[in-house]
């Protein structure tokens, strides 16, 4: 399944360095971050809070990711794991590679993406039981 993230990663990695396709405040660390969106709205995690069950990609991001998207998506849907755990190990480990990759000015959405994540994996592991999030106060890990 990593080959599949690293190619995805390789295709809007490529089709960014043309800094003609930046949005406004572009960052590559957006490109993980957006690709990390799309794997959580893939594998819909069943215990994901009812106002958190998908992430919405940013139009900005939309508008400029060109033709590649359809590819992408197609990708996307073919990464498919047996258990829900599972598939939040595998996006827990492709966030954080993506963070280690960056640096601390860099990691605005990818630290808010692992954030949610962490929590929904302690969720996952029972020792975390809540209905809401509170957007003021997120958990930092």
């Amino acid at each position: 399944m990593k080959e599949k993230t690293d190619k995805i990663l390789s295709i809007w990695h490529k089709h960014f360095s043309d800094e003609e396709k930046h949005y406004s405040e572009f960052e590559p660390s957006d490109i993980e971050y957006f690709v990390g969106c799309m794997l959580y709205n893939h594998f819909a995690f069943s215990k994901s809070l009812e106002n958190l069950k998908t992430m919405d990609l940013s139009y900005d991001f939309l508008s400029s990711c060109g033709d590649e998207y359809d590819e992408i998506q197609a990708l996307i849907k073919e990464i498919h794991f047996q258990t829900e755990e599972e598939s939040l190990s595998f996006l827990q480990s492709f966030i954080q590679e993506s963070r280690d990759k960056y640096s601390a000015s860099e990691l605005y959405l990818l630290n808010r993406l692992h954030n949610h994540i962490a929590t929904l994996a302690d969720i996952y592991a029972g020792s975390l039981n809540v209905d809401h999030v509170d957007f003021q106060n997120p958990l930092y890990r």
